[in-house]
């Protein structure tokens, strides 16, 4: 049996990685496993550092999709794979790789999951977080500070130019593929409750 794939969308801090860790902690371990869009940024080591921070990180074409569509296709059909773990300071993948099993329930999540159609062919739920955009921002803000050692100058930079424009021209509008849509500014256990409905109606 194929698992069950579920693609997840949203905007930068809509809630995306929140919910899939109370997803992790509704089902057994065995059964599911989540593969981020994050891990998938290209290798930028062929450039220069000064060069690599100028790139656009919030448009569709600084994603591997080529690595991204095999493997979930490789993990659908039962083969493990080798995700790339990503060095967000310096833009460039690591040398070592995380390995990944075929789960029941496979999780892909990522501001652009429902954006590539290669990808949207693959899976069998499709969620879009939909957050306020303020919400967003400050959630964003406060990761970047904290998880990538970025200033409050050169994260409001980047969000002014390039995350909310982006975010308006290609990831509001993939939530018209959304089969689910949920607002992750809304308590998250009725969310959840939608999503499991759904995932349980699949498992044999």
């Amino acid at each position: 049996m194929r698992p069950i794939i579920l693609g997840m969308a949203g905007g930068t801090g809509s809630g995306k990685t929140y919910t899939v860790n109370k997803l992790l902690e509704i089902y057994s371990v065995d059964n599911i496993t989540t593969i981020g869009q994050d891990s998938y940024y290209k290798d930028l080591r062929h450039i220069d550092h000064k060069d690599r921070i100028r790139q656009n990180f919030d448009h569709p074409d600084s994603i591997d999709i080529e690595l991204f569509e095999n493997h979930l296709k490789q993990i659908s059909l039962g083969a493990d794979i080798n995700i790339p773990i990503y060095d967000f300071s310096n833009h460039v993948r690591l040398y070592e790789t995380k390995t990944i099993s075929q789960s029941k329930i496979i999780i892909v999540e990522g501001i652009f999951a429902l954006h590539y159609p290669q990808l949207r062919k693959l899976y069998t739920i499709k969620i879009f977080i939909e957050t306020p955009e303020n919400v967003r921002f400050n959630r964003r803000l406060n990761r970047d500070i904290k998880e990538r050692g970025r200033t409050i100058k050169s994260v409001k930079k980047q969000y002014e130019t390039t995350v909310l424009p982006m975010h308006e021209e290609f990831i509001e509008p993939s939530k018209e593929y959304a089969e689910i849509i949920i607002n992750g500014n809304d308590d998250v256990k009725g969310s959840l409750d939608i999503i499991k409905v759904r995932i349980d109606s699949l498992i044999s």
